[in-house]
């Protein structure tokens, strides 16, 4: 069983889609939440769930220090795989490079479409008939780590931004604990660019 850190900042509705479903799931567990906002709704959210949760505040502190603190917080907790859950950092190289263990990151479109902020509204003024949601691996680039797992979201025709992002964060929730069971068994191999899955 893989012990897992979430990274989040906001209201934490993937950390809580991943706690729920540790019910299905023996191969890993969320030992620790870490925010960068005292008082966000992630942090609720893991107290409630009985699980760590720790502020490394980011206001006025430089990233590197930020960064370093994070590192040995994990660490000193015997974190194996870290989740990115509306984390609203972006995080170094040299961070993912000192981390050395599998980051997961979930995001609102079909990756490599509409990488970045507000993916739902890009992909409705792109006027694409489909968007979803994408679990990847991070590396150093802006959403452009390998891809676990995706899944496609209808486009409706009066979809607003917020009636599309609530339908993909309805699919987020579903394929993230996936993603993180493929990551936590090692069912999966990396191909170049390409995420195989294994049985």
């Amino acid at each position: 069983m893989r012990r897992v850190a979430v990274l989040a900042s906001g209201r934490g509705s993937n950390l809580g889609a991943l706690l729920a479903a540790q019910a299905d799931y023996s191969s890993y567990r969320v030992t620790l939440a870490v925010t960068n906002i005292e008082g966000c709704g992630a942090i609720g959210l893991a107290r409630e769930a009985s699980v760590e949760a720790v502020c490394v505040p980011s206001r006025g502190v430089d990233r590197e220090t930020h960064e370093r603190a994070i590192v040995a917080l994990l660490a000193s907790r015997s974190i194996e795989v870290v989740c990115l859950a509306g984390y609203m950092r972006r995080l170094t190289p040299a961070f993912i490079d000192s981390l050395q263990r599998p980051i997961l990151n979930i995001h609102p479109s079909m990756l490599p479409a509409f990488p970045g902020m507000h993916a739902q509204k890009q992909a409705l003024e792109a006027g694409v008939r489909w968007s979803g949601a994408t679990v990847h691996f991070v590396d150093a680039g802006l959403d452009t780590g390998p891809i676990i797992l995706q899944e496609p979201v209808p486009v409706a025709h009066d979809d607003t931004e917020e009636t599309l992002s609530s339908r993909i964060l309805d699919m987020e929730h579903r394929i993230y604990p996936k993603a993180l069971d493929i990551v936590a068994r090692g069912a999966f191999a990396i191909q170049g660019r390409t995420v195989k899955l294994l049985t």
